[in-house]
């Protein structure tokens, strides 16, 4: 894989240096020390991957990650330092398309490869999704089913650009909004809590994270929050769990939204947002086929045209919308 480093620090440049060369199959094409000249890298020559910093002079990582996916868009991983510090600009960066994020590698240590696994991991990941063909959008149209009981749920799956979309698709909705929402977000749990405290002041709605043994509830938008995937059980409670161990993200769309599938018992309505890759299109399937309403985000409002593009491919979508409009939908179909 062709990668670029964008950091002004030559030690950080130097460890994720010797993080790759652990792969012999990655290249470092190009190294830029400030967003502005990464910029314009990539119009000279694009490479595969970003590792890109947030805390730089003359243009920072926010700005450059928004400018390169509006105009030469790429895969890029955010590469920080101080987590807990930028997490806000590590979701603002997200919004912008960057796919995850990752801790700079530590130099020095005494096991330089287990340093390093972290970030090699998340860059094939990254070289599996990228590597994968999607075909092209069909719209549908179908009506919701007709509920068996007033339970009520929104299932909600994003990835890379997908802070930002929640951001948007919270704002919409009332505190007294009649459904349960469960949100499935690629991120890691260390940042699964900064998060949902972001989404909760954006939004103004009751977010955090879902925890163990608990049902979705109207009322609270439960975010999942830790590294394994979350699942609705058949007594109607969610739950972690390590299985499948061979999903390329966790948590994983696909595993919630078959899981709704499988044992919700209520009305709901399935979301797949913005995101690189397949995850969550076949789950979403799974939910069409059991009556369930089902809605992409289409092309035009997706930072990133991966999984709803995948959704639609396979008719897993029954409708096809807008960010803004997604609200507005779910209102209707959940008015009081």
């Amino acid at each position: 894989m062709k990668i670029a480093i964008v950091n002004d620090m030559p030690l950080a440049v130097e460890a994720l240096r010797r993080a790759l060369a652990f792969e012999p199959s990655h290249q470092v094409v190009w190294v830029a020390s400030n967003g502005a000249e990464a910029v314009q890298r990539c119009t000279e020559l694009l490479p595969d991957l970003i590792l890109m910093d947030l805390i730089m002079p003359v243009m920072d990582g926010v700005e450059a990650t928004r400018r390169i996916m509006a105009e030469t868009p790429c895969a890029i991983v955010i590469v920080t330092v101080d987590r807990k510090q930028n997490v806000h600009r590590v979701f603002e960066a997200m919004g912008y398309g960057a796919l995850d994020v990752v801790d700079t590698p530590a130099l020095g240590g005494s096991d330089p490869r287990e340093a390093a696994a972290p970030l090699l991991r998340k860059i094939l990941n990254i070289s599996w999704l990228i590597g994968q063909r999607n075909a092209a959008l069909q719209p549908l149209n179908a009506p919701l089913r007709d509920a068996v009981q007033r339970q009520r749920l929104v299932a909600i799956g994003s990835s890379a650009g997908g802070p930002a979309a929640l951001e948007v698709l919270l704002k919409g909705l009332p505190r007294n909004f009649s459904a349960a929402i469960v949100l499935v977000q690629h991120v890691d749990q260390v940042f699964a809590a900064g998060m949902a405290e972001w989404l909760a002041s954006a939004s103004g709605l009751n977010v955090r994270l879902a925890l163990e043994g608990e049902p979705p509830q109207p009322g609270q938008v439960l975010l999942a929050g830790t590294n394994h995937h979350i699942r609705l059980l058949s007594n109607g409670t969610l739950g972690y769990t390590a299985e499948p161990v061979n999903e390329i993200y966790r948590p994983s769309i696909d595993v919630f939204f078959e899981s709704v599938a499988r044992f919700w018992r209520g009305d709901a309505v399935g979301v797949l947002l913005t995101g690189m890759g397949r995850d969550g299109a076949q789950g979403l399937k799974l939910m069409r086929q059991q009556g369930f309403l089902t809605i992409a985000q289409d092309q035009q409002s997706s930072a990133v045209y991966g999984m709803p593009k995948a959704a639609a491919a396979i008719d897993a979508a029954v409708e096809i919308r807008s960010l803004e409009r997604i609200a507005p939908r779910l209102l209707e179909l959940f008015s009081k």
